[in-house]
């Protein structure tokens, strides 16, 4: 039944009527006509009407108290964070297993709810683990009410922790064996069902650094990617599948080297994971001769980027060869992009190149444009080009002493126009292997989009457990956001386009306020915002009712 307004003979009337269906037709009858719309709102009786039939429906009263300001209410406690991430935190097994590691201890506290806030807070907020202990008051998260700051400490100690001596097989110079390798290894296992082999080693690397110290071992100076030498660092090495699944964590000294740790860290993860076959795939920066003796001692496939600009060999041998390219399309956000490539052999070593004829046409068109704004600048004199680096490689100075375009580096230049090269000693064929690469790219733009959560400054911990535990809970909350991803991505067209952080801030704008109403307690639900919604379903999460009821008692302030 429902309200209906009629209208007759210009005037309104208010009536109560009610769907029927009368031989396959849906008729609405008039259950009884109230009287004139007018009278009603000026008599008051629809107000006490509608009060009177509210004190049999909780739901509309408690809103409508809320409403009008009548209802006692307690702060909103934010419910999206824990409703999608607690779901995903049991089903990838991370719950499981922090909980089958800790139970062989007797600790005094929810050690795998500290752990739970502790990754929750990466994910939401970032920042200190004092952070994460005010930031967890906002938010409704089942089992965590008796936590306090020192039982964050306590967790993240336990997880960095390092194991005894006779459990160090696979540790490496670098870096001894922890707690936290245990719990990634247990992890890879769960899904290897999913992965039986991993063939395809993505590595990438980040330096952290601290405010204080950084620890007995970890905090080092040395080459900071963050623009920061004056403070100690460490390096963060994150190895993922090659469908971008984080594998595990290695951390390294500040002052290691990224060409010096990858090999080690090869070896380790062949260990870890009872790797047989693994092919590394790595950036230019990556690569020294040493690196790639090491990798083929080891025997060792690989697939490495090469400096095409700066090695000699292949500036000009592998990119003159006339061998033809093989064409073929990629699609791309529905866009077909034009690629070509072919192998070349020399020296004893197998080189791709790889030609995209889109970033061709691109780079073509910044050349022009920088010749151009030169030939404008060398009008003005000399002291116009001073610093500018973009200038500074099309230029040369003849025996006149003054500036002047260089046109033989501008056709130099033109041949690497779209090119990348490659050296590996994988069997596939150059597609193939380009394809490989190109897999790299996709993993380093997840990579950098992640950062977010691996670079949790500021980090205070003065020991090398503890900032262990700290990147860790980082690392967790890393596969919880690509477990979410790879289901929205699964949903395909039936999942609308939202960004990580829409999903992040629909989700944290979903609460729920506790409201005292008559001698009665309830809890109020906000409705969903659309990223909020998405990542409700791809998580297989209901949500709550709008207004339930609590058991008796007053409301908590």
């Amino acid at each position: 039944m429902f309200f209906r307004k009629k209208t007759s003979g210009g005037r309104a009337y208010l009536q109560i009527v009610e769907n029927r269906r009368e031989d396959g037709v849906v008729r609405q009858q008039v259950i009884a006509t109230l009287g004139r719309l007018e009278d009603l709102r000026e008599s008051g009786q629809l107000e006490r009407l509608l009060r009177s039939g509210a004190r049999f429906a909780d739901k509309a009263i408690v809103v409508g108290a809320v409403a009008d300001g009548e209802a006692t209410t307690s702060p909103a406690r934010r419910i999206g964070a824990a409703l999608v991430f607690e779901r995903l935190w049991e089903e990838t097994g991370c719950r499981a297993v922090v909980e089958s590691l800790a139970g062989s201890r007797r600790h005094d506290f929810p050690l795998e709810r500290a752990v739970f806030l502790s990754v929750l807070h990466r994910l939401f907020s970032g920042g200190s683990d004092r952070a994460a202990e005010r930031w967890r008051q906002d938010y409704r998260i089942e089992g965590v009410e008796g936590l306090d700051l020192h039982h964050l400490y306590r967790a993240m100690g336990w997880l960095g922790e390092e194991l005894a001596e006779d459990q160090q097989a696979g540790a490496t110079p670098f870096a001894p064996r922890c707690l936290k390798d245990v719990m990634e290894e247990e992890l890879f296992a769960r899904r290897r069902d999913l992965l039986s082999t991993l063939d395809l080693v993505f590595m990438d690397t980040t330096s952290l650094y601290f405010e204080g110290a950084g620890g007995q071992t970890l905090g080092r100076r040395g080459f900071s990617k963050d623009h920061r030498p004056d403070l100690n660092q460490m390096i963060l090495a994150v190895l993922l599948d090659g469908d971008g699944r984080p594998v595990c964590t290695e951390m390294w000294p500040g002052n290691t080297a990224d060409v010096t740790s990858l090999i080690p860290a090869v070896d380790r993860l062949r260990k870890r994971f009872s790797i047989n076959r693994v092919c590394v795939v790595a950036d230019r920066g990556m690569i020294s001769a040493e690196t790639v003796a090491e990798l083929e001692a080891r025997k060792l496939l690989y697939i490495l980027g090469v400096r095409e600009r700066t090695e000699k060999l292949v500036r000009e041998l592998v990119l003159d060869d006339p061998a033809p390219f093989v064409p073929f399309f990629l699609t791309k956000r529905k866009k077909e992009i034009d690629y070509e490539a072919k192998a070349v052999t020399l020296a004893g070593r197998r080189y791709i190149v790889c030609r995209n004829h889109e970033q061709m046409r691109k780079d073509a068109a910044d050349r022009a444009k920088i010749l151009a704004a030169l030939e404008q600048q060398l009008k003005k004199g000399d002291k116009a080009l001073v610093g500018n680096k973009g200038y500074r490689r099309f230029l040369m100075k003849p025996d006149d002493g003054h500036f002047a375009i260089d046109r033989a580096k501008a056709e130099e230049d033109a041949k690497f126009d779209g090119v990348f090269v490659l050296r590996t000693n994988a069997r596939l064929s150059p597609l193939e292997a380009m394809l490989v690469y190109k897999q790299l790219w996709t993993v380093e733009r997840a990579f950098r989009t992640s950062k977010s959560l691996l670079e949790t400054r500021p980090i205070y911990h003065k020991l090398d457990e503890t900032i262990r535990g700290h990147v860790s809970c980082s690392f967790l909350a890393l596969v919880l956001k690509k477990e979410l991803q790879d289901r929205i991505a699964a949903m395909g067209e039936a999942a609308p386009c939202a960004s990580w952080p829409e999903i992040l801030a629909d989700l944290d704008s979903l609460t729920e306020t506790e409201v005292e109403q008559d001698g009665k307690r309830f809890l109020l639900r906000s409705p969903p915002r659309p990223a909020a919604s998405l990542a409700l379903r791809a998580a297989g999460v209901a949500l709550p009712p709008t207004v339930r009821q609590l058991p008796g008692g007053t409301c908590q302030r």
